[in-house]
């Protein structure tokens, strides 16, 4: 009887979840959900689709999970801007950083949100519902705090935390588009220095 121990057949491969996640959220973020194929998904997170599965679920649960870890680590400056001590500066630190984040050196330009699933053929358009109930819940996320700023008597009555919230909302996702353009961060650091000039309060 040999001493040597059997090795296991099958086991799959350790790997480090949050990376390959990651990788996955890029591969989303660059070709849209309809062009990421397994092969472009298991090739960037460096995983066999039997590990993929095993981690993650099938294609649709790893897109929910990346737009869970994009919403978790990149726009972690959108809940830091939530938390600024005005109304002003709720809006002026949401849109200087998302001024960088659509910009940020390493990571696909513009926001993932957007681009990974803004237009989806009918076989898959609950992904691109998905991103936009996102989207809104950062719009209401951003009116709740702006009605606040209302009550608290930062802001005037006569402005609407709603259309304020839209306007916000629309000059970043705006932002975003234009940095996936192309546009450089002082480009849009500028638009920003504009966008920021509609809005009351110093």
């Amino acid at each position: 009887m040999s001493a040597t121990q059997p090795t296991s057949v099958g086991r799959p491969r350790g790997f480090d979840a949050d990376r390959a996640l990651d990788r996955a959220l890029e591969v989303f973020w660059r070709q849209g959900y309809e062009g990421a194929s397994l092969h472009d998904l298991t090739e960037a997170m460096e995983i066999n689709k039997t590990s993929l599965y095993a981690a993650f679920g099938n294609k649709r649960d790893l897109f929910d999970k990346a737009l869970a870890r994009y919403a978790e680590v990149d726009m972690a400056y959108a809940r830091t801007a939530l938390a600024a001590p005005t109304a002003r500066q709720v809006a002026e630190t949401f849109l200087r950083e998302n001024a960088k984040a659509v910009t940020t050196p390493g990571r696909p330009a513009g926001c993932f949100s957007i681009q990974s699933g803004l237009a989806c053929g009918p076989a898959n358009a609950d992904v691109t519902a998905t991103l936009a109930r996102a989207r809104k819940a950062g719009e209401l996320a951003m009116r709740d705090r702006f009605q606040r700023a209302v009550d608290e008597g930062d802001l005037s009555p006569t402005n609407s935390p709603d259309d304020l919230a839209r306007y916000v909302m629309t000059v970043s996702e705006g932002l975003a588009v234009h940095a996936s353009a192309g546009a450089t961060r002082q480009d849009l650091e500028r638009v920003v220095d504009l966008a920021l000039r509609a809005l009351p309060g110093q």
